[in-house]
């Protein structure tokens, strides 16, 4: 029985990408290409359910409190019926800080110990509620060319769910991120390496959400939350050194743009969708392990190999950004 809900998750990842490839025009879910997009066809959109309704039914059948997926599951709804809603981005903002608020308070009372840096309780359940909300839009921003979003969270979330095998007490955390990995298996043949249906803000924002609480939920201090963080490092790094070089080139932050990273490869260079996907989830698989294996050595190696990481991705984009910039200007 606690195998059970893998194989049913991909399978319900599965049919839900096929559904929405099927009918989501019915409900008015179609992706119009316009100048900043990366596909040049209408393509539906609202895959994601499937991942939704895996993350869901899989949290009930393993018990998973409450408090941890019903904040999520919410705000993936409500991402869904954003269109219709027509919320402006301060409501949707609202919206994402009070399910960061659930799920953080929770932590946080689940394990009174954890703090970083001795940080006062009311900054630290602030600083925690704006990386869970910047996580889910941060993922959302690198949902932009096909597979992505499906291979990184695949990826991710195994790393989420050996962590809590091998160093945490919290089986069905672990249990329940294993099943979010499997259903975004079960979404990629409908994604990669042609898109018959798009994740959608559904699935984007609840990967996003879900794994930064989970982040928060297995960390006992700064070393496991380093860990933690790094098995998502390849989108932290294209979003933070985009954003950075847009707020530096004068850029308005809220404009449209073709400017990640992944972005300048998969439309002014022409790299297969696919090809760009695969190798940022092999790139954060490789990373991921590393961190994994590094973690018993405590801060006096992690603290280091991020950093070394960090300037590492910082020069390698920056140079790659400017070649492709220079080479095919948009």
């Amino acid at each position: 029985m606690i195998l059970f809900p893998l194989p049913f998750s991909l399978f319900i990842g599965f049919l839900g990408a096929w559904f929405m490839s099927r009918y989501a025009y019915r409900f008015g879910l179609l992706d119009i290409p316009n100048d900043r997009s990366s596909h040049n066809l209408p393509t539906p959109r609202g895959g994601g359910l499937g991942i939704l309704a895996a993350f869901v039914i899989s949290s009930l059948l393993i018990n998973l409190p409450l408090v941890i997926w019903l904040p999520a599951a919410i705000l993936a709804l409500v991402s869904f019926f954003d269109d219709k809603l027509d919320l402006t981005p301060k409501t949707r903002l609202i919206f994402q800080f009070a399910a960061a608020l659930v799920v953080v308070g929770f932590a946080l009372i689940q394990n009174s110990e954890f703090n970083i840096q001795n940080l006062p309780l009311l900054v630290l359940v602030l600083a925690l509620s704006i990386y869970v909300v910047g996580t889910a839009n941060f993922y959302n921003f690198m949902d932009g060319i096909n597979g992505i979003a499906g291979i990184t969270g695949a990826v991710g979330f195994a790393l989420l769910g050996l962590f809590a095998q091998f160093y945490t007490s919290s089986p069905t955390a672990g249990l329940s991120a294993f099943c979010i990995s499997v259903a975004c298996i079960g979404f990629l043949p409908f994604n990669v390496p042609r898109a018959r249906v798009f994740m959608g803000d559904v699935g984007s924002i609840l990967l996003g959400f879900v794994f930064a609480s989970y982040v928060v939920i297995l960390s006992r201090g700064l070393t496991d939350f380093l860990v933690l963080a790094g098995f998502l490092s390849t989108f932290y790094a294209d979003a933070l050194t985009t954003l950075y070089v847009r707020k530096t080139g004068g850029e308005r932050l809220s404009q449209a743009h073709r400017r990640h990273l992944y972005q300048l490869f998969a439309n002014q260079k022409k790299v297969p969708h696919w090809k760009v996907s695969v190798c940022y989830g092999s790139i954060q698989a490789i990373i991921g392990l590393v961190l994994l294996s590094l973690r018993p050595m405590g801060l006096r190696v992690i603290v280091p190999f991020e950093l070394a990481m960090i300037v590492g991705w910082w020069l390698v984009m920056t140079g790659v950004r400017k070649n492709v910039e220079k080479q095919f200007p948009d």
